[in-house]
């Protein structure tokens, strides 16, 4: 009668069956429990990649403020966002949930655009993760192995690495499942154990420094020869708006969070258990992020000359302030979290891959939709998915707009896509609701008002987002995201606008249901 953590047959058909209403089959398993939910976006958003990976944004930037204030702003900033969302996944709990809200509360365009922003978003977010896994294995590892930074030593070390998280998902959402319930484990203890040491190695506690606002824009930086000649982190900006920009370190580590509802398919209770994962996800990752980066904050000897080290100030501090064996124990904890971190957004980029397939959004979308009977994975979705993050890095590793690599540009552009995914189905629910198009809240209900005021706050976090992402050294981004919005509506109106269909609806979803019980039965659901 019981399944895992109370999960009874009956909760399973109301799964099913709500699965069914929206005309698709359970062709997932649902092997993921609440808790694996809520780590799997834990895991993505990952403090010990992000927050380690982009520290000189607010350490050569805004200095000490930049975490002490910036870290609890660009937070609340992102959490908006999963509010918001978290009341309309509880209502329509499907895998590439964005996809979908942007098609039920718009229309067809609406949901392809929010599509194709969110995967977009995501293949250049799984590559921009595994490059900060790389170069922290550089930083971390390289002087005693001997590796040196090579466009081809990055992409063989990429190919290796996205593999395994690729093969590791191939083999079925239990494996993929426990695994992140561990990453979601020991990225809370990596994360208590760095601030430990650092408060340990601290040479004094100046709390003021937390909340003390400096300048380090425009000023050159340690290159690899160990000369102050380096770039600066950012170019030279007024005071207020470095902070601003350094908004960027939260903002950018606090995302990801929507795999709670691309594997709401593969989640038991999921109108419960994903609006939850979703939001408790943003935040412990605020809470024990910002513990870990004001004790960081803290050990540094100064901010003057941490601001000096640039993008390579978290290894100079380790160098300089903490015990080796210590530090290497750290490190080797810290790779492996960016490693699974990476094993996540796998999982949710196959995911979104494997949903607009299955409606006909994407080339070949038969076979990428197409499902394992033995591993119950959308193996096409998931080798896709990991493949394109490689050929991104590859390829924008070998061109450069003027002294800025593509590659740095198009990450700039990567969260904005994601942003812009998250934003577009809120929009479209501040309108929708009550009405039609959503007359039924699921059992994660806010209520319209607060609906309706995180969703009016999401809108103006947006368009702070845009307009701090397309700034020097990034202006790239924004003839980049402008050129993106041309090109899909070149394309709508060429070809998609009478091609694709969208989710089903009406009466189409009716006349699947010997489609549906054929599909389920072919994976062995039924």
């Amino acid at each position: 009668m019981s399944h895992r953590e109370g999960y009874s047959d009956s909760d399973k058909k109301a799964d099913i069956h709500v699965l069914h209403s929206m005309g698709y089959a359970q062709e997932l398993e649902r092997r993921m429990s609440r808790f694996s939910n809520f780590a799997i976006s834990f895991s993505i958003i990952c403090i010990l990649s992000g927050g380690i990976n982009s520290l000189a944004q607010a350490t050569s930037g805004a200095g000490g403020a930049g975490i002490g204030i910036g870290w609890p702003v660009g937070c609340l900033i992102s959490g908006v966002f999963a509010l918001a969302m978290a009341q309309i996944s509880s209502a329509y709990p499907t895998a590439g949930g964005l996809y979908h809200w942007g098609s039920i509360l718009g229309n067809r365009f609406t949901g392809w655009v929010t599509a194709w922003f969110n995967l977009l978003g995501l293949v250049t977010v799984l590559g921009a993760i595994n490059v900060g896994t790389y170069y922290f294995f550089v930083g971390a590892f390289g002087p005693t192995f001997g590796w040196e930074d090579t466009t081809t030593s990055r992409v063989l070390f990429l190919t290796v690495l996205t593999g395994a998280q690729a093969l590791i998902n191939h083999m079925g959402i239990g494996l993929t499942a426990k695994l992140t319930d561990f990453s979601g484990y020991l990225i809370f203890v990596t994360a208590v154990a760095l601030a430990i040491v650092c408060l340990a190695a601290a040479p004094s506690y100046d709390f003021a420094r937390l909340f003390t606002f400096g300048n380090y824009s425009g000023q050159a930086t340690m290159a690899a020869d160990g000369t102050l000649t380096g770039a600066p982190v950012w170019p030279a900006v007024s005071g207020w708006w470095v902070f601003l920009l350094g908004l960027l370190l939260p903002i950018y580590t606090i995302t990801g969070y929507d795999a709670s509802a691309h594997t709401s398919e593969e989640t038991v209770k999921a109108a419960h258990s994903v609006p939850r994962g979703m939001v408790m996800s943003v935040v412990w990752s605020a809470v024990f992020g910002y513990i870990m980066l004001c004790s960081f904050v803290l050990m540094l000897p100064n901010m003057d000359d941490a601001a000096k080290q640039g993008w390579n100030v978290f290894f100079w501090a380790m160098d300089v302030q903490v015990n080796p064996t210590i530090k290497v124990i750290l490190y080797i904890a810290i790779f492996l979290s960016q490693f699974l971190c990476g094993l996540a957004t796998v999982t949710s980029v196959s995911r979104m891959i494997f949903a607009f397939s299955r409606d006909g959004g994407l080339p070949a979308s038969r076979a990428l939709s197409k499902v394992s009977p033995k591993f119950r994975t959308p193996v096409a979705a998931i080798w896709t998915g990991a493949i394109l993050a490689v050929l991104f890095v590859w390829g924008s590793s070998l061109v450069s707009i003027g002294d800025t690599p593509v590659y740095t540009i198009v990450v700039s552009c990567t969260v904005i896509f994601l942003f812009f995914s998250f934003v577009i189905p809120i929009v479209l629910g501040l309108f929708a609701y009550g009405t039609a198009k959503w007359p039924a809240m699921g059992p994660w209900n806010m209520g319209r008002g607060l609906f309706s005021l995180f969703a009016i706050l999401s809108i103006i976090s947006m368009v702070l987002i845009f307009f701090i992402g397309v700034q020097p050294p990034n202006e790239w981004a924004l003839y980049i995201t402008i050129g993106f919005l041309v090109l899909t509506a070149i394309i709508w109106l060429a070809f998609e606008n009478r091609r694709f269909q969208g989710p089903p609806i009406g009466d189409v979803i009716a006349k699947r249901q010997a489609e549906i019980a054929a599909a389920e039965k072919a994976v062995g659901e039924i």
